[in-house]
């Protein structure tokens, strides 16, 4: 929370930010993480203010006496020339965001009539394309697991399964025994925003989820009814992403795979193979479970990317 100096009694502009912050939890839900970022933003904001003097004097606008009312676009787009000066695009969208917020609230709460960061644009922000393996070093990661212990059937199994159907890490953690359905050669996933789908699962990753549950069921009471986690950790309990995503790594590693490997990566490496095998967007996005066609149209970048590279070596007037 932005801090009061003890000799002092607070602006009326710090009153203000303290009653937004201590309204976030209850009125936007926000965890305390969010809260804690929320309030760093203001803090910064507030010290710039008071440091920089870019406040109307005319007002008495000493440190002491700021008023919410007080803060112009001036003053914002000062703030905002500091922060290029130190900051990556993407802080400086998010603190704006904060900014928005906090003058929002007060317009709603009738303290001030319009907000000073209105008609302020939000830096663009480049788009990283995502990093993606090619089939080969796919298909070189997952035969490296030899399965002939517990561990590695399990690890050979969620990584099949990861790059089969192109899961989250968090979805690939949370699947049940009672999620696969061999038959049908799907998975039954629960996504972001607590939305399901059903994506298919191919043979191999099935064979390789058979093989671990009886190597499973051979070592310990494994948990057969539906509710169960379909993956364990060394203890019995489900395995978590923070795990897996470690676990992965030192594969990688293994393998000599220089850039650095995620779970994501995996999911990465499935959309746009998908994609380069002629895979309609759409479809894509639904396996993904994309609530947006265009969070998926990133992909298509990287096959673009591909193709004009085998273009330019390939066409003989180029």
């Amino acid at each position: 929370m932005v801090s009061d100096s003890p000799e002092k009694r607070p602006s009326p502009l710090r009153e203000a930010v303290r009653s937004f912050l201590e309204a976030l939890p209850s009125e936007k839900g926000y965890s305390v993480h969010t809260c804690r970022a929320y309030a760093h933003d203001l803090e910064e904001f507030l010290d710039f203010l008071e440091e920089s003097g870019l406040l109307p004097r005319g007002n008495g606008a000493t440190p002491e006496a700021q008023r919410p009312q007080e803060v112009n676009a001036l003053a914002v787009r000062g703030y905002l020339a500091m922060l290029h000066r130190k900051n990556q695009k993407s802080s400086i969208a998010r603190k704006l965001s904060t900014l928005r917020s906090f003058f929002k609230y007060l317009v709603r709460k009738g303290v001030l009539e319009k907000s000073p960061v209105e008609g302020i644009l939000t830096p663009k922000r480049g788009k990283p394309l995502p990093s993606v393996l090619t089939v080969d070093a796919v298909f070189g990661l997952l035969e490296s697991i030899e399965p002939d212990t517990l561990l590695a059937a399990r690890n050979r199994a969620i990584f099949e399964t990861l790059y089969s159907s192109g899961l989250r890490v968090s979805e690939l953690t949370g699947l049940n025994v009672g999620d696969v359905d061999p038959g049908a050669g799907t998975v039954r996933v629960l996504g972001k925003g607590a939305r399901e789908r059903v994506v298919p699962i191919g043979s191999k990753a099935l064979e390789a989820i058979a093989a671990y549950r009886e190597m499973l069921r051979g070592c310990r009471p494994a948990g057969r009814e539906p509710s169960a986690p379909l993956f364990l950790n060394r203890r019995g309990g489900r395995l978590t992403a923070r795990s897996v995503a470690r676990i992965l790594k030192k594969l990688a590693e293994l393998c000599g795979i220089p850039a650095p490997v995620s779970p994501h990566t995996l999911r990465h490496s499935f959309a746009t193979h998908m994609l380069d095998a002629g895979t309609d967007l759409r479809g894509v996005q639904e396996m993904l479970g994309h609530k947006s066609l265009s969070t998926t149209q990133k992909y298509t970048h990287v096959s673009i990317d591909r193709l004009m590279e085998t273009y330019d070596r390939a066409h003989p007037r180029k």
